[in-house]
């Protein structure tokens, strides 16, 4: 018992360096009580996110990022106190209810705390508003925000309660969209904060309890096999001087009441001890039992929350809570709120890419954006593109934004931005530039070495061909690695497809015998039943094989094998829309030049004859 006693303590002493704050504010270097504040509820929490707007000046510059150390800091207590309590399971020690939380759960803490990391890469959150002053002073805005809403929820976040307090946050003072995508990441942060804090309580009081049971255990066996030596035990104790908190009493307490007269004594001993502090032991036994109760609370709801930030949609979060977005939905030709989520956030980047190098704020610089789709409605008509706001984040129109916003580009981005407006010079400018550098060196080798005229110039129309092809491969490899691909804007129609964007997935091909014909009504049937869609229709664009004559005898049987396939899909699918599925055939057409009879222009002609059809 000696033994394990002077490991707890050794352990006590290395869990105690990582208790005080290291420069996380005011409020994080005290005595690191759990984040607990006045519970509030949904519409509490909303005028609290108004108050605590108003509160909160920013500072202008960088500081130093504090939250990755603080969460190294956070995982070394927490690994630290499972230890502490997987030793006490294994001596047969009771722990709390608290502690058999975080034992059972501690997979899912050490898989929120890898998953913290990873999102929080080195200096992320150098790039996010500081607070000037107040308890998080130095800290992210965002970090502080969720901070409150971890305190008035008792480590439970809902989703409600946070969407009606960020929303009302905004009512007074905007969040800058990469604000809005860290509120997850900072949530995590909190509860783990809440989680390290109960633990190292959790430490704390394990640590007396087990104080405890080493006293119990001696006086015990002291009653047991020499009861005159009880009195030199409890005299040892007093000497010790051990700490009368709740804790260490009511597990001395529990082990000893009842056990007989003879450990009655220690405990009148420390019923006049704690007496001197106007205390009784069963206030301190009630007080154990509710923090204990406190702690379970809070420990499950903290373990709660994580789950849930990993099964909440925080794409849909961030898209409802953007001031950004909410300005972009006024689009004139009402496209922008039609479109998928990667095009929307695309265009939601832009804006803050701009503000970032712009005098103006997101939403100003979204509200410009805006005004200029405005304008162009006005002038040209709802139809045209100049109508639509994003051509001007993403399109021709981008550099009426830019001058409108005031935009002062640095160096390198105005570099980029140059090399994407003209990339023909520029891929051709680098080409010519390094195949002269080539040609010129090979020739100076060459001159020194003694070449002349005529000679010297044939050498040079040799090396001047070979280094063109050296330099192409060159400039289109460089230009794989730095050129990043951006994809086109797209509508999203993952709840169905609406009347106005009615669309025909065709397919080109040649009727050539039954055997085929059979296996293209077969594919055709397959694609409708993977994509069905009542404003979805399939065509086939067919035509003969070529041949010598604009007739032949088999035609007719082949065609009238299709049209009888098409027919029996939509028999069979069509209901009240009996044109779900089309058949468009072309005949045969005189080619002088090839002097034969075929499709004109085969796949691109039939394409193309469909589309003067439809227009």
């Amino acid at each position: 018992m000696n033994v394990g006693s002077h490991r707890i303590r050794e352990f006590f002493l290395r869990l105690k360096s990582y208790l005080p704050g290291r420069g996380l504010g005011q409020n994080h270097a005290g005595d690191e009580a759990p984040l607990r504040a006045e519970l509030f509820s949904a519409d509490q929490m909303e005028q609290h996110g108004k108050n605590l707007a108003g509160s909160h000046p920013l500072s202008p510059g960088r500081a130093p990022d504090l939250l990755l150390a603080r969460l190294a800091e956070n995982e070394a207590v927490l690994l630290g106190v499972r230890n502490l309590l997987t030793e006490a399971v294994k001596a047969n020690r009771r722990i709390t209810p608290a502690g058999e939380w975080l034992l059972d759960n501690f997979y899912l803490i050490e898989e929120q705390i890898r998953t913290a990391r990873r999102h929080l890469p080195k200096d992320y959150s150098r790039e996010l508003p500081r607070l000037l002053n107040g308890p998080s002073a130095g800290l992210p805005r965002v970090y502080d925000i969720a901070l409150e809403t971890i305190s008035h929820g008792d480590g439970r976040a809902d989703p409600e309660s946070l969407s009606r307090f960020v929303a009302a946050y905004q009512s007074v003072s905007a969040l800058k969209l990469s604000e809005l995508w860290a509120i997850p990441i900072m949530l995590r942060l909190s509860l783990i904060e809440n989680l390290r804090r109960i633990a190292a309580r959790i430490a704390t009081d394990r640590i007396d309890r087990n104080l405890a049971d080493y006293w119990a255990d001696q006086m015990t066996k002291s009653a047991e096999q020499d009861p005159k030596g009880l009195i030199m035990v409890i005299a040892d104790m007093a000497r010790s001087d051990p700490p009368m908190v709740s804790s260490f009493v009511a597990e001395l307490t529990r082990r000893l009441q009842g056990q007989g007269p003879a450990l009655a004594l220690p405990l009148t001993w420390i019923e006049q001890r704690i007496a001197e502090d106007g205390q009784t032991i069963k206030q301190l036994v009630d007080a154990e039992n509710q923090q204990q109760a406190a702690d379970q609370v809070s420990m499950s709801n903290s373990i709660g929350s994580l789950r849930f930030l990993g099964s909440m949609d925080w794409r849909e979060f961030v898209e409802t809570m953007s001031l950004v977005d909410q300005t972009l939905r006024e689009d004139p030709t009402d496209v922008y709120g039609q479109m998928d989520f990667p095009t929307r956030d695309r265009y939601r980047h832009v804006v803050e890419k701009i503000a970032k190098y712009s005098p103006f704020s997101e939403v100003e610089v979204a509200r410009l954006a805006i005004g200029l789709a405005q304008e162009g409605a006005t002038g040209k008509g709802g139809e045209d593109r100049s109508a639509h706001v994003g051509f001007y984040l993403i399109g021709q129109g981008s550099a009426d934004l830019e001058r409108l916003a005031q935009v002062r580009w640095s160096s390198s981005e105005a570099l980029r931005k140059w090399s994407r407006r003209f990339p023909f010079p520029l891929y051709s400018g680098l080409i010519l530039l390094l195949t002269l550098f080539f040609t010129g060196a090979l020739l100076l080798k060459a001159h020194a070495d003694g070449l002349r005229d005529w000679p010297l110039a044939l050498s040079g129309l040799v090396m001047l061909f070979g280094a063109s092809h050296l330099t192409i491969a060159l400039v289109n490899w460089l230009a794989t690695l730095l050129v990043t691909p951006r994809p086109l804007p797209r509508m999203d129609f993952s709840e169905g497809i609406p009347t106005q964007f009615r669309t025909l997935a065709v397919v080109p091909t040649m009727l050539t015998d039954t055997g085929s014909i059979a296996t293209l009504i077969e594919a055709m049937e397959v694609r409708f039943l993977a994509n069905r869609d009542a404003h979805l229709h399939f065509a086939l664009l067919t035509d003969f094989r070529d041949a010598d004559g604009e007739v032949l005898p088999e035609d007719e049987p082949l065609l009238r094998q299709a049209r009888r396939g098409i027919e029996g899909l939509n028999g069979k699918y069509g209901g009240s829309q009996a044109d779900r599925f089309f058949l468009f055939h072309r005949p045969r057409r005189w080619n002088p030049q090839d002097r034969i009879w075929m499709g004109y222009e085969r796949k691109r002609g039939k394409l193309a004859d469909l589309n003067a059809l439809l227009r």
